[in-house]
């Protein structure tokens, strides 16, 4: 199906943008995220601003490029209501995380957060291996901050 790119690319751009701000509002790196134990594999602090800058202009690629490949307005809807559950996921571990400090919440969260993402990869599949793709690495990266995440409980638990 032939569609005009401005459109989905802008709405995309702020999509990710808005989830992007508010996930990094949300997030409170202060004396009780610094008084938490940490395993001794979680990344220096500057690498996850700029993974999370990667992951969010692949993901707003692959929305791009599943919704200009979807052969009719269904599948389109399907695509963008997708994604928006996943932005949702994303914002809300991080509520969880910093602002309620509930890592162990935020970890049950987190695997809603890696299906929604593991979903997104297979109905993308169908329709552009691109997008599909181009998601692996939030996949990987959320399956290590799932990593962090459990450590993070069970070093400092109960919560």
């Amino acid at each position: 199906m032939s569609r005009p790119w401005a459109m989905p690319v802008g709405i995309a751009v702020v999509a990710a943008l808005v989830v992007a701000l508010l996930g990094g509002t949300i997030t409170d790196l202060g004396p009780w995220y610094e008084a938490l134990h940490k395993p001794a594999f979680t990344p220096p602090r500057p690498v996850f601003p700029i993974a999370w800058t990667v992951i969010f202009a692949l993901a707003a690629t692959a929305g791009v490029n599943a919704w200009r490949a979807a052969r009719d307005v269904r599948t389109s809807d399907t695509v963008i209501g997708l994604f928006a559950l996943n932005g949702f996921l994303n914002i809300l571990w991080s509520l969880l995380f910093f602002r309620v400090q509930r890592p162990d919440w935020a970890f049950f969260e987190l695997v809603a957060l890696w299906c929604s993402i593991a979903v997104l990869i297979l109905y993308c599949l169908r329709i552009s291996r691109l997008a599909a793709a181009l998601l692996l690495p939030y996949l990987a990266w959320v399956s290590v901050a799932g990593m962090l995440n459990w450590q993070v409980v069970q070093l400092n638990g109960p919560f």
